[in-house]
């Protein structure tokens, strides 16, 4: 319950945040949007419309035919997403920022997107959408999130060049690559994770060290130098970036002479990581 009701606040707090981009930003700058909100903010442009009432409805509708996709919390989280970032829209509608820089108020457009957006995806909602459509590309075709959203925001933000002009739509493709960079890291960076393979004759005594004292699990693999065929015990430990210190020092007691490899590690699930169900 406590790990839900967290959940649920960070949704909150960041369709707060998306809305916060539109009206202090998008909205009084004349830039275009991705997704939904894109579509809401022409018909804003257009008609006038309310984009809060207005993505209410086309986001509803999105669920409706999208939700066989998503588990059923993830429904839940999206349909809690929405439902506050409509309401924030509303009660944001008249809020304003005063700055006539617009590449400065293009930027922080962009971080507040991803922000809002990055904080909802996390932990296991959308704000649904494109956002859908992401997360079916990314379950299906394995496409990466962030860049999945982007690919389909820039259909629509394209769109809005006949209303917007030029000039506003190279703003909003930065306000949409800023917002994906910002999401990527929010959604994937920070934490970021290790991968680390170690050779050391004394591969037993390291284990047991990082077993005991980092607490985490070590998988040992089979291998065998290609020159001498000796065989060897190959440890491939997955830890957090903060964690690569305290495990040098282990290996160095242990044995100085072992080898280290370390590489970059992006998408880690598992027990002690992230839940692949999510």
């Amino acid at each position: 319950m406590k790990k839900k009701a967290a959940d649920i606040a960070f949704i909150i707090f960041g369709a707060f945040l998306f809305a916060l981009a539109v009206n202090l930003f998008v909205i009084p700058n004349e830039f275009g949007e991705g997704g939904v909100t894109g579509v809401t903010i022409i018909l804003y442009y257009l008609f006038q419309w309310s984009p809060s009432i207005v993505n209410i409805v086309l986001n509803g509708f999105l669920l409706i035919v999208g939700y066989r996709f998503l588990d059923r919390r993830t429904t839940l989280y999206t349909i809690i997403a929405v439902a506050f970032n409509s309401l924030f829209l509303h009660l944001t509608a008249n809020w304003r920022v005063q700055s006539n820089e617009l590449t400065v108020n293009a930027i922080f457009a962009g971080v507040l997107v991803g922000l809002g957006i990055g904080l909802i995806v996390r932990v296991g909602g959308t704000t649904a959408g494109t956002v859908i459509l992401a997360r079916i590309a990314n379950k299906y075709l394995d496409w990466n999130i962030s860049y999945a959203l982007l690919f389909f925001d820039l259909i629509v933000a394209f769109s809005s060049y006949f209303i917007i002009g030029a000039e506003k739509l190279m703003l909003t493709i930065v306000i949409l690559y800023v917002g994906t960079k910002v999401m990527d890291f929010i959604i994937e960076g920070l934490n970021p994770k290790k991968a680390v393979t170690i050779i050391s004759e004394k591969q037993d005594d390291i284990a047991e060290r990082v077993i005991t004292q980092m607490d985490r699990g070590v998988t040992v693999l089979s291998g065998h130098g290609y020159y001498t065929k000796n065989p060897k015990e190959v440890l491939y430990i997955v830890i957090s970036k903060q964690e690569v210190s305290p495990l040098k020092k282990i290996v160095k007691a242990v044995d100085p002479a072992a080898f280290i490899t370390i590489h970059d590690v992006r998408d880690v699930f598992g027990e002690g990581f992230l839940d692949i169900s999510k």
